[in-house]
């Protein structure tokens, strides 16, 4: 029986690879459908499929309207990256918080804006228009990115706030990190959050963005993994808690786990999906996380993980 799973488009390259493989050492067959963070959570909810896949953790209430206690499994880290289009301007750019949320917010309008002049000493920026591109699905990308902004700047926490779908300001949308993707690429001017493989893959520069210590970091594996850890001791309390705005040199501020949902009382096919994230939770396969930029849980929280899973009712 094939396992079934829907759900984000953050962690998709990864996962398509881990199923590929795991179908090659005929350990089964696994179907997953990116729909987004917001879907997934209601395939889940209907019990269309083995097991759900949101950036966002569910909510007391949220968990409350699944019929049953529900196991959440972090299975990789990734950065959502500030990837943009402009033309004559190459990688390097430096943006914060306070850019990012003006921009979001509609209030800074043109590249060579003196907030981002500021940040970029000695760049030549041209006046081109910003063009700020979002998800238009409910979206644990959105999630993390509107947490973040929550957490580091005041206005956005009184105005827009956070979640997996928001009232946007002002910008244009896309589907998933491939829709926001599509749109940067072919827009002079826009800059969208997607998970950094996307990013790279569709061969965008991205931002460094200025930490809570003041230093500007750009995405990366290590930059990812340096901002978990600094989290390692609230996961273990709690494997739900955001690791936006991590402290740390050499943390970057726009990362999180990314989750798989389980019932913990079972259903379907749930022993199949337990066998597969067993698996796939495993060194070897978190190893190879790294190939598509995203980080390997840390070795303490796989042992979490793990002990989980065999929570889990097959």
């Amino acid at each position: 029986q094939a396992i079934e799973g829907a759900g984000a488009t953050f962690p998709k390259l990864i996962y398509n690879k881990w199923f590929a493989t795991y179908q090659q050492q005929n350990k089964g067959q696994v179907n997953y459908q990116a729909i987004g963070s917001g879907a997934g959570v209601n395939a889940f909810k209907a019990h269309t499929v083995d097991f759900g896949a949101s950036d966002a953790p569910l909510s007391a209430a949220e968990e409350g309207q699944m019929g049953g206690p529900v196991v959440h499994i972090p299975t990789v880290g990734g950065a959502v990256a500030l990837a943009y289009n402009i033309k004559g301007v190459g990688p390097g750019m430096r943006l914060t918080a306070d850019i990012i949320a003006g921009i979001y917010q509609g209030n800074i309008k043109s590249w060579n804006d003196p907030a981002i002049r500021a940040a970029n000493p000695g760049a030549v920026l041209p006046a081109t228009a910003i063009l700020p591109v979002h998800r238009t699905d409910g979206s644990g990308t959105t999630y993390i990115f509107t947490n973040y902004l929550r957490k580091a700047n005041g206005a956005w926490a009184s105005s827009v706030g956070a979640g997996k779908s928001v009232n946007w300001p002002v910008g244009l949308g896309g589907k998933g990190n491939d829709g926001v993707s599509a749109v940067v690429r072919r827009t002079d001017g826009a800059v969208g959050y997607v998970e950094l493989a996307y990013a790279i893959e569709n061969r965008l520069p991205f931002a460094s963005v200025r930490n809570r210590s003041g230093v500007f970091v750009a995405p990366s594996v290590e930059s990812t993994t340096a901002a978990i850890a600094q989290y390692a001791r609230e996961l273990k309390a709690n494997i739900k808690v955001p690791t936006v705005d991590a402290p740390g040199k050499g943390s970057y501020p726009i990362c999180s786990l990314t989750y798989i949902l389980l019932y913990r009382n079972g259903g379907r096919n749930t022993g199949g999906a337990v066998r597969l994230w067993e698996w796939a939770t495993q060194p070897a396969q978190q190893a190879e996380a790294r190939t598509l930029y995203y980080a390997p849980l840390p070795a303490e929280l796989v042992q979490i993980v793990q002990a989980s899973l065999r929570t889990v009712r097959k």
